[in-house]
């Protein structure tokens, strides 16, 4: 199954240093019976691109909680065994699944990154969501002012680049 976990620059730096995700478990998302019905769509390109998205704004609320971190949001898509994930149960969080970690960060298929023009956007709306999540619907347009830039794709040899560890 491949799930689409949320990072933050640190967080991939971290996954980098040790070889692996979460090693007491993480949050993660993909294509399950609750992204399918928030989404309506049986396109099962769709439902993965969907997952991604439901994951870069987990991600833009990890920036959130972590003021220090470069603004740049990051998913991580890893191949798990079926049986590694517990399925969402959170109507408000479609597709959100609970992987039982570590997983080698060689499952990973790819890394998904804001390039670095995405930075004042991806700022604004990080600082923005604690208004949205209020009700707050001028902080919403600039949280979902972060969807206008798409993810980059990477390839997980480019890792070592993307945290500062390339030569």
């Amino acid at each position: 199954m491949r799930v689409y976990v949320p990072l933050t620059l640190p967080g991939l730096a971290e996954a980098y240093k040790t070889g692996e995700l979460g090693a007491g478990g993480f949050v993660a998302f993909t294509v399950t019976p609750g992204l399918r019905d928030w989404y309506a769509s049986d396109d099962i390109e769709e439902l993965e691109y969907a997952a991604l998205g439901r994951a870069a704004l987990a991600s833009l609320r990890l920036l959130a909680a972590e003021p220090e971190a470069p603004r740049r949001r990051i998913v991580i898509a890893v191949d798990v065994p079926d049986r590694a994930t517990s399925a969402d149960h959170d109507p408000a969080e479609p597709g959100e699944v609970r992987v039982a970690g570590p997983v080698p960060l060689g499952k990973a298929a790819s890394v998904h990154v804001d390039a670095a023009d995405a930075q004042a956007g991806v700022t604004a709306a990080a600082e923005a969501l604690p208004a949205a999540d209020r009700g707050d619907d001028d902080a919403q347009s600039v949280v979902d002012g972060a969807e206008d830039h798409e993810l980059l794709w990477f390839a997980t040899q480019e890792i070592a680049n993307l945290v500062g560890h390339g030569g």
